[in-house]
């Protein structure tokens, strides 16, 4: 590797250390789920509101991001991004409020528009033949962050549960250590701001905006001399090639357009299907679908860690694999193992029963004498349940709402008979088969499919797409869980998927070791 291939790699590194502090972001709140819902007393509705707000930030800041990035350059968007990422982790540490903690990760969510910004970056400074692992990169960051928030997240609830000293000397207890969780991002993005400002400025842009020998001084860190004049060549005739009006309004008109429709298409139904198939539900729930097996929060929290480690080996076999086993391939095979693992998933939960002794029943009395209706669940001994949903209508009806969604699942750690090692195999095999495929993939394909014209506008707007599709999908698990169960919800997500699936195998063209302007070519013919 020569040192101009070195500095693609290095700047790539930064840019996609963005994905790092996703990773962090997103997942270090899983651990304090519980807890949130217990200090500000909320319903699922407001449960999912907060654990979502960061999707519903992300969702309204990426069409402005396309307008800054394309304003003011791919490096400020970046270094704004940054600053927002910091500010949002220092307000959710210290949120004395259920709506300050709404607000202060909406702003972090507004800093997750970083990925998409960082698939484009990536793209139009990696050379052809590094460009799908260079862009994969930023999956790769996204889930060691993701494994390094569930380690933080274990590491703090033991150390409050344990009786040590220095550790209960900060204030650290088991009912606020979700706050010492979430203020574990705050040093990382101190890094992440001192890095980003050495990355320069993306050529296409400097390109894009008439200033060519800004571009070539850019271009003498990446590429070789007697390569960047046709380089700049090549990229100005794109741009003439397309529209030369670059307003955004013109550039959906072209997204919009005959010509791209088949780019559309593939580009919009991977970016619902990406997310309709619940990743972010797992991710960001990890630690409460386990305690749906009824294994206890500190198991829970253990087979979270093994979440984060299967994504990391898998997003890396995935990087290694982008660039010889071609994107089709991947996205094709990979929704198909998807829909394999959800449909192993729920065909367990649908074989559980759910049924309460005399013996546990005593000791759950016993446990919550400060509820007064406990004393009519002995009724429900040795009572068998089909399913989740059934249980958890029975228990209201006796102690209440209120009272079954705060010990549910203390009564679900007595009461299930399930195959705990078959629901853990399904999950992890839905991981693997995420990182591998569409999880990477997509991005890849953003920084490939649009012509550098409305990339600016394509990009944010299709990562739009997928953000809002994540919203949803974050917003409503939580109700999902208390309405329709664990074998509706992953049947409902292998559904999408299987739809996405038929779509994209008569539709998605392979773009490995193509030039963007190749790829162009390919899809207009």
């Amino acid at each position: 590797m020569n040192s101009k291939t070195r500095n693609a790699f290095l700047f790539a590194s930064i840019v996609s250390m963005g994905g790092f502090v996703f990773g962090l972001d997103a997942a270090l709140i899983s651990g304090g789920v519980d807890l949130i819902q217990a200090e500000f007393d909320l319903s699922a509705e407001r449960l999912g509101t907060a654990v979502a707000s960061p999707a519903l930030g992300v969702l309204l800041a990426l069409p402005f991001a396309g307008f800054v990035c394309n304003r003011f350059g791919r490096k400020t968007a970046i270094v704004v991004i940054a600053i927002l990422y910091l500010l949002s982790a220092i307000g959710s540490a210290v949120a004395p409020n259920y709506w300050s903690l709404v607000a202060a990760r909406f702003l972090g969510g507004v800093g997750w528009s970083s990925i998409t910004l960082a698939s484009m970056y990536i793209g139009e400074i990696a050379p052809p033949k590094w460009r799908g692992k260079l862009v994969s990169m930023t999956q790769i960051n996204i889930v060691i962050g993701l494994t390094i928030a569930y380690f933080i997240s274990y590491l703090i609830h033991y150390l409050a549960g344990a009786d040590i000293g220095w550790v209960q000397s900060l204030g650290v207890t088991p009912a606020n250590c979700w706050r010492w969780m979430l203020a574990a991002e705050v040093p990382v993005c101190l890094i992440w701001m001192g890095l980003v400002l050495v990355i320069p400025e993306s050529p296409y842009w400097l390109i894009y905006k008439g200033r060519d020998e800004d571009a070539a001084r850019c271009l003498t860190r990446i590429m070789h001399e007697d390569e960047i004049a046709a380089h700049v060549d090549e990229v100005k005739q794109s741009l003439q090639q397309s529209s030369q009006d670059h307003s955004m309004k013109a550039q959906l008109s072209e997204i919009f357009g005959k010509p791209m429709r088949l780019t559309f298409i593939i580009a919009f139904t991977i970016a619902i299907a990406q997310q309709s198939c619940g990743i972010n539900a797992v991710l960001f729930y990890a630690q409460t679908i386990f305690k749906q097996l009824g294994i206890g929060d500190n198991a829970a929290f253990v087979q979270a860690i093994w979440v984060g480690v299967i994504s990391v080996v898998f997003t890396v076999l995935g990087l290694l694999s982008v660039d010889k086993v071609g994107r089709r391939p991947m996205v094709v095979g990979g929704m198909l193992w998807i829909i394999a693992s959800l449909g192993l998933c729920a065909y367990t939960f649908h074989e559980a029963r759910y049924t309460l002794s005399a013996e546990s029943i005593g000791e759950i009395s016993e446990r919550l004498e400060d509820v007064p209706e406990i004393t009519s669940i002995g009724t429900l001994a040795g009572t068998e349940f089909s399913s989740d949903i059934e249980f958890r209508e029975a228990l209201r009806g006796l102690i209440g709402r209120s009272a079954t969604t705060k010990h549910f699942n203390m009564f679900l750690e007595e009461a299930i008979q399930i195959n705990a090692t078959l629901i853990l195999v399904g999950i992890l095999s839905f991981i693997a088969a995420f990182q591998f495929s569409v999880g990477p993939v997509m991005w890849v394909l953003f920084s490939e499919l649009f012509p550098v014209s409305v990339r600016g506008t394509a990009i944010p707007f299709f990562a739009i797409v997928t953000s809002l599709t994540s919203w949803l999908v974050q917003i409503f698990f939580p109700w999902q869980l208390e309405n329709m169960g664990m074998t509706t919800i992953f049947l409902s997500y292998a559904a999408t998927v299987g739809v996405g699936l038929a779509i994209l195998y008569f539709t998605l063209v392979e773009t490995k070791n193509l030039s963007i302007e190749e790829i162009q070519a390919k899809l207009s013919s």
